[in-house]
């Protein structure tokens, strides 16, 4: 009795001292688009850089002790957006840490109360870690075409009207789709009811008092929400899911995406995750995806134009208990080995290189690339620069030892040269120089597996160390 007692009181100290941290936690800034319409800036103009990780389970697998461990994690290492899904897609046996399912008997138009107790919990733990939540509301995948019969576009409707009514002071970010498609003979029914998701995602925010909230839309691989959905007044940024690919072509579906008007920002919200197989073979022996494709990745997009990166490891995101992954590309790693593996620490060195010059002023500019570009990824050298020509960043893949850049369109008579690691965020001088038409420059190592970034500034702008906070942060 005494030890029941014990473990009760336990217990209940554990909640009031999340229940303080959560109410002592600050109050997340809206987000909202940049004026260029390419990037996304908080409330009060400053840029935000979006750094997700994806934890599609987070709501149903998770316990509390699991949320905790996994959100320290990711803040530690810099993520300030959480990817997670309210119906997933074993929604309807795999029950929570509370042992309740999001809806009675399965019906979509029947919500059960105590299992968004639940929901609200990880989101009060994830504002208080300082990051924000991207919601799916409900995996697409899991039904198919039968979402648009027997009255379930009209319960959709109802039931995001429901979570957004319900979390409209939250500032998250809600994607509809979920691996799901809008093509081929089912798409107009797919863009039905996603039209009347976005409808009462909207209707619940403006009833709870919230005029914006930002809207997007996750397809299946090679794809982009801009397919079918660009156009959508409800679209407020385009995600992709370039898939799990070593040889990705999440450069292309950016830089297509950056093109297309009306202007929009754009994410690659799925890209390969570290350690799972590349393209989803089943094959225990098969090739896996490491942290250099992960980086290499998360370097084409974001200096192709994407407004950020988001991170995925294929144990982590479901939060399988004993490790005891089910699916074909699995490994015997748990979730919490899993959240180990390099690439989760590395990726943050890009948004702190980004965020260490003019962020909202960055543009891809393959011309600064003197010869032939690759159109393979595991090839590509990708370049951005400011607009007014001030620095610029070159991104050279592993194996790639020497680049011949176009320096005459920066700006200034004097530039500095940095090499900045990908693996550890550090920038070394290379050296300063009159500008002059072309220069060659060659990596500090030429083994295979290393990849740099040239960073080029005009020396009269007094930047700071690449990766290093500008000065006005």
């Amino acid at each position: 009795m005494k030890n029941i007692c014990f473990r009760s009181l336990i217990h209940v100290f554990v909640l009031l001292a999340t229940l303080i941290c959560c109410a002592a936690a600050k109050p997340l800034q809206r987000i909202r688009v940049s004026d260029n319409g390419r990037y996304f800036v908080r409330a009060d103009g400053t840029p935000f850089f979006w750094q997700a990780d994806t934890a599609w389970g987070i709501f149903n697998h998770a316990a509390p002790a699991d949320v905790d461990a996994y959100l320290d994690d990711r803040k530690a290492k810099g993520f300030n957006v959480i990817q997670g899904v309210i119906a997933l897609w074993d929604y309807t046996r795999h029950t929570n840490a509370d042992g309740e399912l999001p809806f009675i008997n399965g019906d979509l138009g029947q919500i059960n109360e105590a299992y968004y107790k639940n929901v609200d919990s990880i989101l009060d733990k994830v504002q208080a870690h300082g990051m924000y939540m991207a919601i799916l509301p409900y995996w697409h995948k899991n039904a198919g075409d039968r979402l648009a019969t027997n009255g379930i576009p009209e319960k959709m409707q109802a039931y995001c009207k429901f979570l957004a009514q319900r979390y409209a002071r939250r500032n998250i970010f809600w994607f509809l789709g979920g691996d799901s498609t809008a093509a081929g003979e089912a798409g107009e029914k797919i863009q039905r009811i996603t039209d009347l998701e976005a409808q009462g995602l909207i209707e619940g925010a403006k009833a709870a008092g919230i005029d914006k909230i930002m809207i997007s839309y996750h397809p299946t691989g090679r794809q982009s929400s801009s397919f079918w959905f660009h156009d959508r007044p409800w679209l407020d940024f385009n995600s992709i899911q370039s898939g799990h690919f070593i040889d990705t072509t999440d450069f292309q579906l950016v830089g297509n995406d950056y093109a297309k008007t009306p202007v929009k920002p754009t994410l690659d919200m799925e890209p390969g995750y570290e350690n799972i197989t590349d393209r989803l073979v089943g094959n225990p022996g098969a090739r896996r995806i490491q942290a250099v494709d992960v980086r290499r990745s998360a370097y084409l997009d974001v200096f192709g134009g994407a407004a950020g990166l988001t991170y995925g490891q294929g144990e982590v995101y479901g939060f399988a208990p004993g490790g005891k992954v089910t699916t074909r590309w699995g490994t015997a790693m748990s979730w919490k080995e899993a959240l180990k593996l390099p690439a989760s620490g590395q990726v943050q060195h890009i948004r702190k290189l980004i965020e260490s010059r003019p962020v909202l002023e960055r543009v891809p500019d393959q011309t600064l690339i003197a010869g032939d570009i690759s159109t393979r990824a595991i090839e590509r050298v990708e370049a951005m620069r400011g607009a007014d020509g001030s620095y610029a960043f070159v991104y050279l893949p592993n194996g790639r030892t020497n680049v011949t850049i176009n320096i005459g369109k920066l700006s200034g008579a004097n530039l500095m040269a940095w090499w900045y690691d990908p693996r550890t965020g550090e920038a070394n001088p290379l050296d300063s120089f009159a500008k002059t038409d072309t220069r060659e420059f060659t990596t500090p190592s030429g083994e295979s597996g290393n990849d740099w970034v040239l960073v080029l500034d005009d020396i009269a702008k007094k930047f700071p160390k690449p990766g290093l906070p500008a000065p006005d942060k």
